[in-house]
């Protein structure tokens, strides 16, 4: 159970009953008023809501006396019914003041959504400082399953902790030991293969990306699951920190680069929620972690590269680095020929140009797959965008001294040819590839500037639906 959660059974324990939380929106905010206490209605008809009048706005909330002075109720905003936004809720915890509170007058079938958005609009990343979070708890209703809820925050706050860490205190190793205590938890089993041994098992392309680093490179490799369920293979971007390699970052573009590893947060979060949900797969997940740094060892612009799956491929720039370190994951995850291999990757500026930072693309083969993910997405407020891997684009790719060059050759598609080398790796495998941004640059509710967990819930959520959960 989440602690900022309380049960209906734990109630009568607390020292003053729930505050209630009035969802009021502009359809239901006149019965709303007329139900509230005559001191509370003339509160809120002194800051200019009366009975007749407006609804609060959006996000806004409305703080209402009791008898004694304390709140005594909260005027919430949600907006007009068909616009709200599902994660409006996660502002509450930012304008209220501590203590318990209840929600009424929210719809039934907004209940789990308005939870969840509460407790992800309730995380905070205070690990460098002391600054002690106030304790808004909200009790659960009876309809809201409190366990998967609780489940879905844990997950999104693990990986938004990994993402917002710094690189001086997440490289490679520490992405690895967060892994490692993942699959103790639900009792995976886990190998890393680390530096040089890379080489020994043909990995040259995550060897290569990582050399360079004063911490070894390593590919991260747990699984977990029933042999006779459908294997289901999760690969996400790891690189704990990118200066761009040889073809150097300029310093704002770097700023963010602790968020290179945005590929490897989710796919640890979608690893935990299937795990802990018993989603009927054979999951494994597999994480290249690297750093690109600079050094003596740094591989090269114009290097030709072997890579696991035999292709040899050309550097057309070092700091396209990620695509580099995920094919040889990907060729290494068709080779037991799975159900599905998906990826998460903080891959390209691109895909930031053509969709935002809120809606990342994705590419499948598999129209059918298409459909459900993009339904999914929206249906769990977990939104994302397909985009299409052009064929006529893949003659991009060609290079005149080694089977492929990693990057295109001209300054346009860059996500979608990005997305098409990688296929290169995964033909003959359904595969699902998401292009992530792994971050909120302003605040939204439920969703705290900085690191952010994208497409794992959907993930989840599709995957659950698709094939079970065991009993």
């Amino acid at each position: 159970m989440h602690p900022l959660l309380v049960i209906e059974s734990a109630v009568a324990a607390l020292e003053r009953p729930p505050v209630a939380i009035h969802a009021v929106s502009p359809q239901n905010w006149p019965e709303i008023a007329k139900n509230l206490p005559p001191l509370a209605l003339a509160f809120a008809a002194a800051q200019g809501y009366a009975a007749e009048g407006k609804a609060p706005e959006p996000g806004k909330a409305v703080l209402l006396p009791d008898a004694e002075g304390q709140v005594g109720a909260v005027l919430f905003g949600t907006g007009e019914d068909a616009d709200a936004d599902p994660f409006i809720y996660g502002k509450l915890p930012e304008i209220l003041p501590e203590g318990v509170y209840r929600f009424s007058a929210v719809p039934p079938a907004a209940l789990d959504g308005a939870v969840l958005a509460f407790l992800l609009g309730a995380y905070r990343f205070e690990k460098y400082r002391d600054n002690p979070v106030r304790q808004v708890r909200l009790v659960v209703p009876e309809d809201v399953d409190a366990r998967e809820v609780s489940r879905l925050a844990e997950a999104v706050g693990l990986g938004r902790d990994l993402i917002n860490t710094p690189a001086n205190d997440l490289g490679p190793q520490e992405l690895a030991d967060a892994a490692h205590t993942l699959a103790i938890r639900h009792g995976a089993r886990f190998s890393a293969t680390v530096g040089e041994d890379l080489l020994e098992a043909n990995f040259p392309l995550i060897h290569a990306v990582g050399r360079a680093s004063a911490t070894p490179p390593r590919l991260i490799d747990f699984s977990a699951g029933d042999e006779s369920w459908p294997k289901v293979t999760i690969v996400g971007k790891g690189v704990t920190f990118d200066t761009g390699g040889l073809d150097i970052k300029p310093s704002s573009a770097m700023l963010l680069m602790k968020k290179d590893m945005g590929g490897a947060a989710s796919a640890l979060a979608t690893a935990h929620l299937l795990l802990d949900a018993r989603v009927k797969v054979r999951l494994r997940v597999l994480i290249p972690a690297v750093e690109n740094a600079i050094s003596g060892a740094s591989f090269r612009p114009g290097d030709v590269i072997p890579s696991r799956k035999g292709l040899t491929v050309e550097i057309g720039n070092t700091d396209a680095e990620g695509r580099l370190v995920l094919a040889d994951a990907l060729a290494l995850a068709t080779e037991e020929a799975p159900d599905l291999i998906i990826d998460y990757a903080t891959l390209t500026g691109a895909a930031r140009v053509a969709l935002g930072p809120e809606l990342p693309p994705f590419y499948t083969d598999d129209d059918a797959a298409a459909a459900e993910i993009a339904e999914t997405g929206l249906a769990v407020n977990d939104p994302v965008w397909r985009l299409p891997l052009w064929p006529p684009y893949d003659k991009l790719l060609a290079s005149k001294i080694a089977d492929v060059n990693h990057i295109s050759s001209g300054g346009f598609s860059g996500s979608i040819t990005a997305a098409l080398f990688l296929r290169r790796f995964t033909k003959g495998v359904p595969h699902v590839h998401f292009d992530i941004y792994g971050w909120t640059p302003s605040a939204r509710p439920g969703r705290p500037e900085g690191g952010e967990v994208q497409a794992a819930r959907l993930v989840y959520a599709w995957l659950r639906k698709r094939y079970g959960v065991a009993a």
